[in-house]
């Protein structure tokens, strides 16, 4: 398995305030947390779990600067945690420019064994907590004129894919893209872009050790390097859409993925 070379940061954001969501831990969240503040980025990072998220916080106030990395716990299904979110980044940067939706809940169940809570809980924090937090986003940037921000959605390739198990994931994340689209045709009228990214299979150490080593290594076969991405390989991307490398583009949903069948 080839061992892919961590590309260091070039000030793509520099100065560009940020919120995160999911961004504590190990995976795409925490990943995009730590380029962003390679490039220059202030971010405040979310998440439903408070404790792990003070612990990212300190770890990346410790090696950035406090004065970089805000922290509030936020369960995007709730419309208020959401709000009191956004009022703390508009009121810490004095403005908003770049907002990353990572949230997202998983889960294996077939059709007929699938019970209505099974189905609505990921529906409601995969895609309603990502409308939650791009209207948000939308009426921030609205509300400062200034003509500018990106919003970032995390979808993923089961969106446009097929697997057992996965209806309510795929029916979320084919939401997540529709979402993105419609979005994007609304904020261009203020100057907003709203793009997304569909990664295929990005692990990290955790995730690694709780999967069969006979199921990862099915998944790995899938892809063209015979290896899974690294959250940072996803997190790149993102920071491509959230910069002005991608000035052009809205609306799209990029497959971040070497997968060949």
């Amino acid at each position: 398995m080839n061992t892919p070379t961590y590309v260091p940061g070039h000030d793509l954001l520099k100065d560009r305030a940020a919120v995160i969501t999911a961004a504590a831990g190990a995976g795409i969240g925490g990943a995009t947390a730590r380029r962003f503040l390679e490039e220059g980025a202030r971010i405040v990072i979310s998440d439903a779990h408070a404790r792990r998220l003070k612990e990212t916080e300190d770890a990346l106030a410790a090696e950035f600067g406090a004065d970089r990395v805000t922290s509030l716990p936020c369960d995007v299904t709730d419309e208020e945690q959401v709000r009191a979110l956004f009022a703390l980044a508009e009121q810490t940067h004095g403005g908003l420019d770049i907002v990353v939706n990572n949230a997202g809940l998983g889960g294996t169940a077939h059709l007929v064994d699938m019970t209505d809570e099974q189905w609505g809980r990921v529906l409601d924090v995969t895609l309603n907590g990502t409308f939650r937090c791009t209207r948000a986003a939308m009426r921030s940037f609205q509300a400062a004129g200034t003509g500018g921000g990106v919003i970032v959605n995390n979808a993923s390739v089961i969106g446009w894919r097929a697997q057992t198990g996965q209806a309510h994931y795929a029916a979320a994340k084919a939401g997540v893209m529709a979402l993105t689209r419609c979005a994007a045709l609304e904020a261009a009228e203020f100057g907003v872009r709203i793009n997304a990214v569909a990664p295929s299979l990005a692990m990290h150490p955790h995730l690694v050790k709780v999967t069969s080593e006979e199921l990862l290594a099915e998944l790995t076969s899938r892809e063209a390097f015979g290896r899974y991405a690294e959250p940072w390989e996803v997190a790149n991307v993102i920071v491509f859409l959230a910069s002005g490398y991608s000035s052009y583009m809205t609306g799209e949903t990029v497959s971040v993925s070497s997968q060949h069948a």
